[in-house]
C-alpha cells in the first residue's frame, strides 16, 4: 500500500506540479524513507513523529542530514502532506507544527573571469576531433548562457538560432526563456555542428550534444567533462556544471547587468533567488577591502 502511495504522490508532482525529475525522484526518495522509518500509516501520522524521525535524522555522523538537507526533507514531508489533503485522506499538515532549521545564507562557489578562460582554453580543438569541438561548445554555451546541466543535456539543435544570436531553452516546470548567445559560443556550437556524428535513432536528430554511440549526453558525462578540464586548466576548486552558471550570472551582475534581465536569463521565479548574485559580488569586495586596510 505504501509503494502506492509514494507512486501515486510522485505521479502528482510529475504530472500535476510540473516539477523537475531530479525533484520528483528526491521527494519521492524522502517520503518513502519516511513512511518506511516510522512504521505509521500517512492518516495516522502526528507532528511527534516527524520531529522524532528529524532528529534521529540530523544525529552525528557520516550518515547526518546537513541543515539544508533537513530542509528539504521537511520540504518533501510538507508537500506529500499537503497532497494528502486535497485527496481527502486528511485534514491537517503534522509539518505545520514543526520549525525549518535555519539556513545560513549560501554562496555557492565561483570562478573568476581569468579561471573561466583558462578551462574553456584547455580543450584542444586543434585537431578537429569531434568530441573536442562538442566539449568547447558545451563550456562555452555553459558559461555563455547560464544553463543548467539537464537543460544543455536537452538542448535542441531547432532551438538554436546562430543568425538571430539567441538559444531557446525549456526549464524547470517546462517554462521557456529566451537568452542572447554571443559570439564565440555561438562559433563555438557551428564548429561543432559541422562535425557532429549522426544519431543513433531518429527521436535523437535534433538534439545538440551526443555521445560516441549516437544517443544524447547524459548529465554525468558533462560533470566529467568540467572537472576533467579544471584539472588540466589547473584549476583547484570543487566545480560542477552549475559553476559555470553561477559565474555567468556572478560577473553579468559584477559589470552592471540589471538584477531583473539575469532573473530572466537564470528562470528563476523569484528575484530573491537571484539577489544571491549581489552578495557574491559583496562578499569579493568586502575581502579585497578588508586584505587592503591597514587596521586588518
Amino acid at each position: 500500500m505504501m509503494d502506492r502511495i509514494v507512486r501515486d504522490y510522485r505521479y502528482y508532482l510529475r504530472m500535476e506540479r510540473k516539477l523537475s525529475p531530479n525533484t520528483v525522484a528526491a521527494y519521492g526518495r524522502d517520503v518513502a524513507e519516511f513512511l518506511a522509518a516510522v512504521e505509521v500509516e500517512p492518516r495516522a501520522v502526528r507532528s511527534d513523529d516527524i520531529a522524532r524521525y528529524l532528529t534521529a535524522r540530523a544525529g552525528a555522523g557520516d550518515a547526518a542530514l546537513s541543515k539544508r538537507s533537513q530542509a528539504r526533507l521537511l520540504s518533501a514531508l510538507r508537500s506529500f502532506f499537503d497532497w494528502l489533503i486535497l485527496e481527502g485522506e486528511r485534514k491537517d499538515n503534522p509539518c505545520d507544527r514543526i520549525d525549518a532549521p535555519k539556513l545560513g545564507r549560501y554562496l555557492p562557489a565561483v570562478l573568476s573571469v581569468e579561471e573561466v578562460t583558462a578551462i574553456l582554453e584547455s580543450v584542444d580543438t586543434a585537431t578537429g576531433d569531434w568530441r573536442a569541438l562538442r566539449d568547447r561548445a558545451i563550456l562555452e554555451i555553459l558559461y555563455g548562457c547560464g544553463l543548467r546541466v539537464s537543460e544543455a543535456c536537452g538542448l535542441l539543435i531547432s532551438h538554436v538560432y546562430l543568425q538571430e544570436g539567441f538559444v531557446r531553452v525549456v526549464g524547470k516546470g517546462n517554462k521557456e526563456r529566451l537568452i542572447p548567445l554571443g559570439e564565440v559560443a555561438a562559433d563555438a556550437f557551428a564548429r561543432y555542428l559541422e562535425v557532429r556524428p549522426p544519431a543513433a535513432e531518429a527521436a535523437f536528430d535534433d538534439v545538440a550534444f551526443l555521445n560516441r554511440n549516437g544517443h544524447p549526453l547524459s548529465r554525468v558525462a558533462i560533470f566529467n567533462l568540467v572537472k576533467k578540464q579544471a584539472l588540466v586548466a589547473g584549476v583547484n576548486k570543487e566545480i560542477s556544471p552549475h559553476t559555470f552558471r553561477h559565474s555567468f550570472a556572478t560577473h553579468l551582475i559584477e559589470n552592471g547587468a540589471d538584477l531583473r534581465v539575469v532573473q530572466e536569463m537564470l528562470g528563476h521565479e523569484s528575484i530573491l533567488t537571484t539577489e544571491i548574485y549581489t552578495h557574491i559580488d559583496a562578499a569579493t569586495w568586502q575581502a579585497a577591502v578588508l586584505q587592503h586596510h591597514p587596521r586588518r
